[in-house]
C-alpha cells in the first residue's frame, strides 16, 4: 500500500486517531498551553529548589498528566517519568547535576524559536546520559514545538519500522533523531495531504504500530502474532471513541443547564466559540448565545484563550458576571489557567469563576486549587467549584427563584468550605 492511499485511509477513518484526537476540536488544543506552563513551573521549581525527590506531586506530573490526558496516542506517555527507587531512574529526582541540566533543556526549548536550536538541545540532553531519561522527552517537546519534534512511543516506532522496514529501537535517542528526520522529510512531501503539525504523522505511525492499519512490512507479523492484540486494540478504539461521544453528550447538557439559568437570570451568555454550533433537547445554542464577546483590548493570545471559556455571563453593558468551564474528564488545570486569564485581564475584576465537575472530580479540583504553583496566584480569584449533580438537581430552583448571579453560592463549594467539613 502507497503512503498516500494509507493516508487517506487514516483520514477516512472515523475511528482513527487523526478524526478522535487530531482534528476532534478544542481539547488538543486547550492542552498545548497547559502544558507550556507546566513545562515553565517545572523549570522554576528546580530553580527554586522546591522541584522535590519524586514524580507524585511535581510540577512534572502536571505536564504529563495533560499529555496523557490526549487520546489513545498518548496513553502511557507519562510512565517513563514515574520515579522507580529501586532502579534510580529516571535520575532527575534525586540527582541534583541531572535536574539542572534537564531544567536547562527545558528552559531552552521554552524560548527556542529556531529548529537548530531544539535539535542542539536534544543532542546535547542525549549526550549527557541521563540514566532513564531516554526520548520520551519529546512528548513533552512536541507540545513546545509541534512542527519542529514528533511524539514517540511503542507504537509509533513499531508503526515506524514497519512502514520504512527499519529496525529503530524504543529507548534510544539515536534511534529516535534519525526517526525524526525520516518523519520530517516524508511530511515535507505530503502535508498537503495531513499536516505541518506533526502529530498527525505520528498518529498514522501509532495506527500502524497498533496493528489497525495493515502494510508491506507489518502484515506478517500482524497476522501470525498480532492478530489477537490488534482486534483487541479496536475494539478498545471503538468503546473509546463511544465513551467520548458520552463524554461530550454530558458536556453539551452542562452547557445547556448554564445557558438555560444565565438566561433565566437576565444576563447576556456567551459559549466557547467552537461549540456554537452544539444543541440540547432541540435547543440550538447560537440561538440561545452571543456570537462574540465584547472588544476588551486585550491581546491576541488573552482573547484566544478566553474565546474558548466554556459559559460566560455578561450584563447587557458588557461586564463579565460569572465564567464556567467545564472539565467532565479533561484537565482541571487548563480550565484554572484560562479562567485565571479572564480574571487577570480585566482591572478590578470582579467576576466569580467557577470549575463545573462530576461530583466524584470534587478531590481533584481542590488537589489542585492546593498546589504551591496556585496557592498564591489564585488566593485573590473568586474561584469555586459546581458540582454536576448539583447543578442538574437545582436547575429549575436556580432559573425560578435566583435574582442574580448570587444565588449560585447556595451550590457552589470552595475551598475554604472544604476544609471545614
Amino acid at each position: 500500500m502507497i503512503l498516500t492511499e494509507l493516508i487517506d485511509r487514516y483520514k477516512s477513518d472515523p475511528e482513527s486517531v487523526y478524526n478522535t484526537w487530531f482534528v476532534s476540536g478544542e481539547d488538543r488544543m486547550k492542552a498545548f498551553r497547559a502544558i507550556r506552563r507546566g513545562v515553565r513551573d517545572t523549570v522554576e521549581s528546580i530553580a527554586a529548589g522546591t522541584f522535590g525527590t519524586d514524580f507524585k506531586g511535581s510540577p512534572l506530573e502536571v505536564v504529563l498528566t495533560a499529555i496523557t490526558e490526549q487520546k489513545q496516542v498518548f496513553q502511557g506517555a507519562a510512565h517513563a517519568f514515574f520515579w522507580k527507587p529501586k532502579l534510580r531512574i529516571p535520575d532527575i529526582y534525586e540527582n541534583d547535576v541531572n535536574k539542572r541540566t534537564f531544567a536547562a533543556f527545558l528552559e531552552v526549548c521554552l524560548t527556542a524559536t529556531r529548529e537548530e536550536l531544539v535539535l542542539a538541545q536534544m543532542s546535547r540532553l542525549a549526550a549527557a546520559h541521563i540514566k532513564g531519561l531516554g526520548p520520551a522527552v519529546a512528548n513533552i517537546i512536541y507540545f513546545l514545538h509541534p512542527t519542529l519534534v514528533p511524539p514517540f512511543n511503542t507504537a509509533m516506532v513499531k508503526g515506524f519500522n514497519a512502514l520504512f522496514r527499519d529496525k529503530k529501537q524504543l529507548g534510544s535517542w539515536e534511534s529516535y533523531l534519525a526517526m525524526r528526520e525520516v518523519i520530517m522529510r516524508t511530511n515535507a512531501v505530503v502535508r498537503d495531504r495531513l499536516s505541518k503539525d506533526l502529530g498527525a504523522f505520528a498518529g498514522l505511525l501509532f495506527e500502524v504500530g497498533s496493528g489497525r492499519f495493515l502494510v508491506g512490512g507489518n502484515v506478517d507479523a500482524v497476522l501470525a502474532a498480532e492478530k489477537v492484540k490488534a482486534e483487541k486494540t479496536a475494539r478498545a478504539r471503538h468503546a473509546d471513541v463511544v465513551s467520548e461521544q458520552a463524554e461530550e453528550s454530558e458536556h453539551t447538557r452542562i452547557q445547556y443547564l448554564l445557558i438555560k439559568v444565565g438566561r433565566a437570570l437576565k444576563y447576556t451568555v456567551y459559549v466557547a466559540r467552537n461549540d456554537r454550533h452544539q444543541s440540547y433537547a432541540g435547543q440550538a445554542f447560537a440561538l440561545l448565545t452571543v456570537p462574540e464577546l465584547p472588544p476588551m483590548g486585550w491581546p491576541p493570545e488573552v482573547m484566544e484563550t478566553v474565546s474558548v471559556i466554556d459559559v460566560i455571563w455578561l450584563k447587557p453593558t458588557g461586564e463579565f458576571v460569572s465564567a464556567f468551564e467545564v472539565e467532565k474528564s479533561t484537565s482541571i488545570y487548563s480550565g484554572i489557567l484560562r479562567l485565571e486569564d479572564l480574571v487577570r485581564s480585566i482591572p478590578g475584576c470582579t467576576c466569580q469563576v467557577y470549575l463545573v465537575a462530576p461530583d466524584e472530580r470534587e478531590k481533584e479540583v481542590m488537589a489542585q486549587l492546593a498546589r504551591p504553583a496556585f496557592r498564591g496566584d489564585l488566593a485573590d480569584i473568586p474561584l469555586a467549584f459546581i458540582p454536576f449533580g448539583a447543578l442538574c438537581e437545582h436547575c429549575d430552583a436556580l432559573c425560578k427563584f435566583g435574582d442574580n448571579h448570587s444565588i449560585l453560592s447556595k451550590i457552589a463549594r470552595t475551598t475554604t468550605a472544604v476544609d471545614k467539613r
